[in-house]
């Protein structure tokens, strides 16, 4: 597995910072299932993909997933960090406009704050 994750708490979003490579297999399966114990004990999430190099469409397909399993249990996930692939990527599939997605995790975070006020 070449994906690693790394969770904590900064004012008190939860952010899940991923390094690596999400591809079919152990690493979107990684993904998943990190993601919904976030979601066990976190409504605000930030997924920051800086730290990404490389994502198959399994990738997308698990994001898409675990972002739609979020919304439907009252949850909110925003992505910071793309790099440029990423971003077409998103542009390309459409999916820019289904994720909220913020240069950096500190503009994401303060976008849960600001939506809270």
């Amino acid at each position: 597995m070449d994906l690693k994750l790394e969770t904590h708490v900064t004012d008190g979003i939860t952010v899940v910072s991923c390094h690596g490579r999400i591809v079919l297999g152990e690493d979107s399966a990684a993904l998943r299932d990190s993601l919904k114990q976030v979601l066990t004990s976190s409504r605000e999430v930030v997924l920051n993909l800086s730290g990404v190099n490389y994502i198959d469409s399994s990738g997308l397909g698990t994001l898409i997933a675990v972002y739609s399993s979020a919304r439907s249990a009252g949850a909110d996930i925003k992505l910071a960090g793309l790099g440029q692939r990423l971003r077409d990527l998103l542009q390309i599939t459409k999916l820019v406009t289904v994720f909220e997605v913020y240069d950096n995790e500190q503009q994401a975070i303060a976008a849960f704050h600001r939506g809270a006020a």
